[in-house]
């Protein structure tokens, strides 16, 4: 697990300069404290941070082939990288590491870009060919990795993060109005696009050549048609299911330094869990963070897996200084960012990191397995595609504006007067500046972005290129394009990363990515049960059955309860202070209105002033203090104050630590 960088001629008399690789590189040290290394030479520079996870004595990058004519830098991990090493040895490559880096080199050899297709693993990876003086640029097939590059002075730049390149290249920093669309539609900026108007994120199962001076995109991976295998019966596709995630944990767990997993008492985390316990020889590690707020508390559902499967168990309940913390992630996020499980996310990791530095995590079953309530709600609300389209329009155009603000139905009427695709989209969305929020913008914003594409033209394409028959299937198309690797993956890529833990997700293994894809849908989303299967193989390998059958509730924090006490001052403050009001983005009386409900227990707008007290973050911790990481030492630690932690090896027994968590 690293980060990587790098610089690349375009053009004739184009200067790359290999101190500003290492400047590039200087930003990204908490993805990789160990080591770090450089190479360059004509027309290219190539830079990494190591975080030292396979072959901790000679795993050094960049690495070459045999004669140094190929080199390559790697962030991420290779599961297959030990059979595909047997398969070149064969054809008579020699290796001069144990590593999974040097596997590329000698498979770009033997395969060209073509290499890509035979990798199994999360990767962002550059390979530079001085003999063809071109470059290749590949990103993993679900967007575990980030890429991110840019064209400036007649380089092409790249990096694993944006202030990477904001290093290399700081006039690169304008930020793009229309991409700031996206963020406030959906809170994350959608691949291939970021916030800035000149840096770009190589999307998920995509590669880059640079030949010749001219830069070609192409997709070497997509989700496959869904629906296409039908299993005889729910005890096949139980053993296929049991087969497939069985092998993809094991080869996940192979690791030079330590391992555990993070476990939220979610079914994805539980089910890795008993996968992992029944791989390994001694006790999984696990670790959970709990809330002392009960309704958003799942410590106790952790605490009977761990106790099924005699896991070493790490729990820690907090009470974090939510500003303090903001204010340092908010250095850490290059983008504007909504997702408000950044948080828990973000502590998890701290914890886990104290004890080793690889965790597996439960992270893609909600959107293969259609675990979202938004699915069900959405197969529900198709009893409404009989309202005569021009009646909805009628309602929408003239009926919805005229409404008072306090009728609690008139949202959903909105909802359900649109046709069933675009109920899902309406459902998703938190501030629209085309739609129906756009009174919370000032007119000069709406002005400059009037041209924009709107931003669900994106998301509407992406459900018209599923190969799906079925209704459900063309939204977890969508899901798995757009917020699997924008919001969760970036999530969990950027807060593990700032603690140097390296997270990975077993369910998201392309074989079994694969078989689940082609599973029809009655598979994933039974009657109102959602993740059907995959529930069903979870009380199959021994997860306790409340665990299982359960309200949802997903890694959340107590968002509202903070935002009307712990944050009320500080939230009233920011987002009324001049400073934000003068960016000219929102119109202040909007704003007044949303806090002046929220807090009076009115409505709750939650998300959306989560939303906007993250921009304003953004704005000042990241793109007004440049050097902000500089001032963020790694390990550091979260701020919180921690309530009460459990340290337990072995099976949880103790019937003081079966009860609720204490305060």
């Amino acid at each position: 697990m690293c980060g990587i960088a790098g610089m690349v001629g375009c053009e004739a008399g184009a200067v790359v300069d290999p101190a500003a690789v290492q400047r590039m590189c200087h930003t990204i040290v908490h993805r990789g404290p160990d080591d770090d290394g450089f190479h360059s030479g004509d027309r290219f520079a190539l830079g990494m941070r190591r975080l030292s996870i396979i072959d901790l004595a000679t795993g050094q990058q960049p690495m070459s082939n045999e004669d140094r004519s190929v080199w390559v830098v790697l962030n991420g991990e290779i599961y297959n990288f030990q059979e595909l090493r047997a398969e070149l040895e064969g054809a008579g490559h020699r290796f001069a590491t144990r590593s999974d880096t040097e596997v590329i080199c000698h498979l770009y050899e033997e395969h060209g870009a073509q290499c890509v297709k035979k990798l199994r693993g999360m990767f962002a990876f550059a390979v530079y060919d001085e003999r063809r003086r071109s470059l290749l640029l590949a990103r993993d097939r679900m967007g575990e990795k980030p890429l991110h590059y840019a064209q400036v002075n007649g380089c092409l730049i790249f990096g694993s993060e944006i202030k990477e390149l904001l290093a290399a290249a700081p006039q690169l920093n304008q930020v793009s109005p229309e991409n700031l669309l996206y963020y406030f539609q959906v809170g994350y900026i959608p691949d291939p696009l970021t916030a800035f108007a000149g840096i770009h994120k190589l999307p998920p199962g995509c590669l880059l050549e640079l030949v010749d001076g001219r830069v070609e995109i192409r997709r070497y991976w997509d989700l496959p048609a869904y629906g296409t295998h039908e299993p005889k019966s729910e005890e096949q596709a139980l053993e296929e299911m049991e087969h497939h995630l069985a092998e993809a944990v094991r080869i996940q767990m192979v690791s030079d330094v330590p391992l555990g997993a993070l476990l939220s008492g979610g079914v994805d985390s539980s089910i890795v869990v008993a996968m992992m316990a029944r791989a390994s020889a001694r006790p999984v590690r696990t670790f959970t963070i709990g809330f002392g707020n009960q309704d958003f508390n799942e410590t106790a559902f952790a605490r009977a897996v761990a106790k099924q499967f005699s896991t070493e168990h790490h729990e820690l309940l907090l009470d974090p200084d939510i500003g303090e913390t903001l204010e340092k992630l908010t250095h850490i996020l290059e983008e504007p960012f909504a997702d408000s499980s950044i948080l828990p996310t973000y502590f998890v990791s701290c914890l886990a990191r104290e004890q080793v530095t690889v965790a597996l995590a439960g992270d893609g079953g909600d959107e293969l397995f259609a675990g979202y309530d938004r699915y069900a709600v959405n197969m529900r609300r198709q009893a409404f595609d009989h309202i005569p389209a021009g009646l909805g329009r009628m309602y929408h155009k003239h009926i919805y504006p005229q409404l008072p603000r306090k009728i609690r139905a008139r949202k959903l009427a909105y909802n359900i007067a649109l046709p069933s695709r675009e109920r899902y989209l309406d459902g998703i969305s938190f501030l629209s500046a085309h739609g129906r929020e756009r009174s919370l913008f000032t007119e000069a914003f709406l002005s400059r972005t009037q041209n924009a594409r709107p931003p669900l033209e994106m998301f509407r394409k992406y459900l018209d290129s599923a190969v799906a028959s079925d209704p459900l299937s063309p939204l977890l198309y969508l899901d798995a394009k757009t917020y699997l690797p924008a919001d969760i993956l970036t999530k969990v890529d950027r807060m593990s990363m700032a603690t140097s833990l390296e997270v990975r997700a077993p369910l998201l293994d392309p074989v079994f990515v694969e078989w689940a894809t082609s599973l029809p849908p009655q598979w994933k989303l039974h009657g109102r049960t959602r993740k059907y299967l995959l529930k069903k193989l979870a009380e199959r390998v021994g997860v306790p059955r409340h665990v299982l059958h359960r309200r949802k509730q997903g890694f959340s924090i107590p968002l509202v309860h903070w935002m009307r006490k712990e944050m009320k001052e500080e939230m009233l403050r920011m987002l009324l202070e001049p400073r934000t009001i003068q960016r000219g983005y929102f119109n202040p009386k909007e704003i007044r209105r949303l806090l002046d409900e929220h807090i009076r227990g009115q409505h709750d707008w939650s998300g959306q002033l989560w939303m906007l007290l993250m921009f304003e973050l953004w704005h000042r911790n990241f793109l007004e203090t440049r050097d902000g990481y500089k001032r963020l030492p790694i390990h550091s630690g979260p701020a919180w104050v921690r309530q009460r932690e459990l340290s337990l090896k072995g099976p949880v027994a103790s019937a003081g630590l079966a009860e609720g968590p204490t305060h």
